[in-house]
């Protein structure tokens, strides 16, 4: 078996991405009747394909020679090491307070993509990472379109069971369970195409999708790769011009995002946000000593894994998070979310990428009011991305570098 990196690793994350096209059937169906499923009642049997398509992704590193060495060092272990001595003490401490072992499991979910990650990282190491992107979104293309068709539609004649889109029918949920996963997915692919030239109007397309889901973070995480692509125009000298008014316009596109026009409900007022009322409630509720703040309160309480297999409020201290960070904190303290946060500016600090500071900002903004690394497929890109734009700084010696180099012609120069 003839493998190769560059040849078959953008043909597996799109085969990985596509697979939330059948991972949601049963719901998207019984949305298009005007039948919103309660959560407890949802079939999960075709969600196991993303599983499917992770482990063969992971597999795959395995047999690759490159990837397969540039995994094994040993700066990756001391990482992957320290992370899971912590981790690990987060599990004991969740089992410590009775809770079933399916509870911290769901809290893991936030690692369940790192392997994507790491790929990612060993790719932008053997100079293949903007090769391997610029194929894969070209991939990624056939996606959006299969999206599109399905949003507009959606758009013109679902029932609004989440809410009335612009169009006048329902707000589109393309192939997720929900307008949110789909604009969120959307937005994310606009940043993936945004970082390949000559994509532009994929740019558009996604974030045309993005704004037509109503997401308030979906529609606030387009806006700001666009504000990055304008932001990449201006000379060195006169980017101060769009820096220093950001806070205004940050304010202005969440007031924007929360009208009915573009988000769909009435209810989208941001001083009346429940999410808000949420985490006053949680902070009040939940947090009784210094010990909760550095180290959380139960790994996994706040997954929305539990809430739909349990239902809300079935363990003492568990809630929906709505927050990637209330997440972090809730199941690893203080010292996890610090840590998270800490990776993140660091990304930024040891990457020579063109487009680390647009990938990290993005990461932060969608993580927020969203959860993104429990929802698939954003969480596969993401990560997959962060591991590229982490990767850049770290070039490899030419040993990892044998054997099928990139095809002479390709859009970008394998480097010398």
């Amino acid at each position: 078996m003839n493998i190769r990196l560059e040849k078959d690793l953008p043909v597996l994350l799109f085969a990985l991405v596509s697979a939330s096209t059948l991972a949601s059937l049963p719901q998207v169906e019984s949305a298009w009747t005007g039948v919103k499923e309660v959560y407890g009642e949802q079939d999960f049997g075709l969600r196991i394909l993303r599983e499917a398509m992770l482990l063969v992704l992971v597999a795959y590193m395995f047999f690759e020679p490159r990837l397969r060495r540039g995994t094994l060092t040993s700066s990756a272990f001391a990482f992957l090491g320290v992370v899971a001595t912590y981790v690990l003490c987060e599990v004991g401490y969740a089992l410590y307070l009775d809770l079933p072992w399916v509870v911290p499991m769901a809290g893991l979910r936030v690692f369940e993509y790192l392997p994507v990650a790491l790929i990612g990282f060993v790719t932008s190491r053997l100079g293949a990472g903007s090769y391997v992107i610029h194929k894969f979104a070209h991939y990624l293309r056939y996606y959006i379109a299969l999206q599109a068709v399905l949003a507009i539609a959606q758009a013109l004649w679902a029932p609004p069971l989440f809410g009335v889109s612009f169009l006048g029918g329902g707000r589109p949920f393309g192939t997720f369970v929900s307008p949110n996963l789909f604009g969120a997915t959307m937005a994310t692919c606009a940043l993936l195409f945004s970082l390949v030239p000559g994509m532009r109007k994929w740019v558009a397309a996604s974030i045309f999708l993005a704004l037509l889901s109503g997401s308030r973070t979906a529609f606030i995480s387009s806006l700001l790769v666009v504000y990055f692509q304008i932001y990449a125009l201006f000379r060195p000298r006169d980017r101060w011009a769009l820096i220093m008014p950001a806070p205004i316009f940050a304010v202005g596109a969440l007031l924007l995002a929360s009208s009915p026009l573009l988000s769909g409900r009435d209810d989208a007022n941001p001083t009346e946000d429940g999410r808000i009322d949420l985490w006053q409630r949680v902070f009040s509720e939940q947090i009784h000593g210094p010990a909760d703040v550095l180290f959380g309160w139960g790994l996994g309480l706040s997954s929305n894994t539990i809430n739909i297999l349990y239902g809300a409020e079935h363990f003492k201290g568990q809630f929906d998070s709505d927050s990637l960070y209330l997440f972090l904190l809730n199941g690893y303290g203080l010292i996890g979310l610090l840590a998270y946060i800490f990776f993140l500016w660091t990304t930024t600090r040891m990457s020579v990428h063109p487009n680390k500071e647009l990938v990290a900002m993005f990461i932060f903004v969608a993580g927020l009011t969203f959860n993104m690394w429990e929802y698939f497929p954003q969480n596969a890109i993401l990560m997959f991305l962060w591991g590229t734009v982490l990767g850049t700084g770290y070039q490899a010696s030419s040993s990892l570098l044998q054997a099928n180099p990139i095809a002479s012609g390709s859009y970008y120069r394998h480097p010398s």
